[in-house]
């Protein structure tokens, strides 16, 4: 099993609909903050909505307290969520200051009161995606995978690096391979994938039951299928994406969405860099996509 991870701007509707398309497995929402989801805030909301043809998905949610995490998951399981997943892994200095995404790894009483709470409250799987620990000094994957465990989880996803590391340095794969051996739970691993020959590789040094790719699918979606596709079928992709994001989101974010993910497909093409920043003074998504596509076709007399 290959498929998308979640990522915060990323993983939309349109993106998750994509790699579906290119061979994703069940995919998972971006991270929902719980306590404005409760408070039915109206851009979370906009989060929070799905496709019936995105179906089977897995909403994450974000939060720490577990009452208001236990009625978010309840509203997203009465909505048509076919899982809920707890994020336990986001490193951004502003989540982790609130003592959720990965602070919640260090206090493993505590997520087992999440874990009980919200698992009472629905009836569809609950998953958590976890790092390898706080920090060098707090490497706790392991226990966190057995206190999940025993408290009635259904999956874990393992992304190995501390949130001291945030994305640098290597992914220390046998960390995975800990938890792996450490619980009955099929686990699901992730980090520095960027090919399905990597995917293999992780599978075989860990025992992991599944890969999440993160970024490694950003600007190369068709990460998931079984061979790399020839320029004409990335094109058919990209195509299609961009169809998809003016389709499903309102003029702004679609022309946000435009601008990072064309900036992403743009790697490694003659004068990427310059293309870039020109995408981002670009003012309409018509212009916007005329520019990328005459940098495609080798002509970036746009610029």
């Amino acid at each position: 099993m290959m498929r998308l991870a979640p990522m915060a701007g990323v993983t939309n509707a349109p993106f998750r609909l994509l790699a579906r398309e290119c061979g994703s497995d069940p995919v998972t929402s971006e991270e929902i903050d719980a306590r404005a989801l409760v408070h039915d805030n109206s851009r979370t909301r906009e989060i929070a909505r799905f496709l019936p043809e995105e179906r089977p998905i897995t909403m994450q949610l974000l939060g720490s307290e577990p009452d208001v995490l236990a009625e978010a998951a309840r509203r997203l399981e009465a909505e048509g969520a076919d899982a809920i997943d707890l994020n336990m892994g986001c490193p951004v200095p502003k989540i982790v200051a609130k003592g959720q995404g990965a602070a919640l790894m260090r206090d493993p009483a505590g997520a087992a009161v999440i874990f009980r709470v919200m698992r009472r409250a629905i009836r569809v799987p609950l998953t958590i995606k976890i790092r390898g620990g706080w920090d060098d000094r707090s490497v706790n994957a392991v226990e966190i995978a057995r206190v999940a465990e025993g408290e009635g989880v259904g999956g874990i996803t393992v992304h190995p690096r501390t949130r001291a590391q945030q994305f640098t340095g290597r992914a220390p794969w046998e960390t995975i391979a800990s938890v792996v051996d450490a619980v009955r739970l099929p686990v699901t691993g992730n980090g520095d994938v960027r090919s399905r020959a990597d995917a293999e590789a992780m599978r075989r040094a860990t025992g992991c039951a599944g890969v999440m790719v993160g970024r490694g699918a950003l600007g190369a979606p068709w990460v998931f299928l079984p061979a790399p596709p020839a320029r004409a079928e990335r094109a058919r992709a990209i195509r299609r994406h961009c169809q998809l994001i003016m389709a499903l989101l309102p003029e702004r974010s679609a022309l946000l969405q435009l601008r990072r993910h064309l900036a992403w497909y743009a790697d490694g093409l003659p004068v990427a860099g310059q293309a870039r920043a020109a995408m981002f003074r670009v003012p309409d998504a018509t212009a916007l996509q005329a520019l990328f596509w005459s940098l495609w076709e080798g002509a970036p007399a746009l610029l």
